[in-house]
């Protein structure tokens, strides 16, 4: 399994992964333009997609989901919540190949499994997901609100993930944000601080990589992010961080 963050961040996501002689694109939420050229930069081709998938209705990861499938041609894999929730408040355009799944299903896609986790964050329907091709395990653990016995269960099976680190806790309450989105980010439907992400990663025996997605531009630094991690898991797991702005390089698995 090969995987690329083509971006993580509040200013949009998406995430390549390819197995099996299958393509896949977690989140739309950055532009066509640079998802198309990201990937031609690295030698792929975007057209060759198999699937969307999106985990929830911010617009960080949907923004761009009618416009990906309509010029790539590549089918949506969505919740009938999450997509309601997404037109809601901006029209995704006319979709003409939506395939509904409900939060807690597992999907074939070719040759690959893929399972759905809900996640307590604060969209309609939000989910992770894990992608299995037999032979490994990829977890997409981003916007997850707080840990749930459920959400460790299901990291607890995957050999590799993307996982949210978003804030360095003094940071943010030091920090510039109005109370109330201070709350929001450290309350139950928010983000994991870089101490939460790396405790629930420790409770994860199998794990060769992690990725830390999502970080704040404002509340957390790369640096931080590594520390508080290298600090709960010594030097034994390998760690990399995904780019707020650009493509990060290839992962294997």
């Amino acid at each position: 399994m090969k995987v690329i963050s083509l971006q993580s961040g509040s200013s949009g996501n998406c995430l390549y992964v390819e197995s099996s002689g299958v393509r896949l694109l977690v989140d739309a939420g950055i532009s066509g333009k640079q998802a198309r050229e990201r990937l031609a930069s690295l030698g792929r081709d975007i057209n060759d997609v198999d699937a969307l998938l999106i985990t929830h209705d911010h617009a960080d990861h949907v923004s761009c989901a009618g416009i990906f499938q309509r010029r790539f041609n590549v089918p949506l894999y969505i919740t009938r919540k999450t997509l309601h929730a997404a037109n809601s408040w901006r029209d995704l355009g006319e979709l003409s190949d939506v395939r509904h799944f409900r939060a807690g299903d597992s999907m074939s896609i070719g040759a690959l499994r893929v399972e759905s986790v809900p996640t307590p964050h604060d969209a309609s329907d939000g989910v992770a997901f894990i992608i299995d091709d037999g032979a490994g395990r990829l977890g997409v653990f981003t916007d997850l609100g707080h840990v749930t016995a459920d959400l460790k269960s299901a990291l607890a099976t995957v050999d590799a993930a993307f996982l949210e680190s978003n804030h360095d806790r003094a940071m943010l309450e030091s920090g510039p944000y109005p109370a109330a989105l201070k709350r929001r980010i450290m309350g139950p439907g928010g983000h994991l601080s870089n101490l939460e992400s790396a405790e629930l990663a420790a409770a994860c025996p199998r794990l060769r990589w992690l990725c830390l997605s999502h970080l704040s531009a404002q509340n957390n630094t790369p640096e931080k992010a590594l520390a508080a991690h290298r600090e709960v898991h010594g030097p034994a797991l390998e760690l990399f961080v995904a780019n707020r702005l650009c493509a990060s390089p290839e992962m294997g698995l």
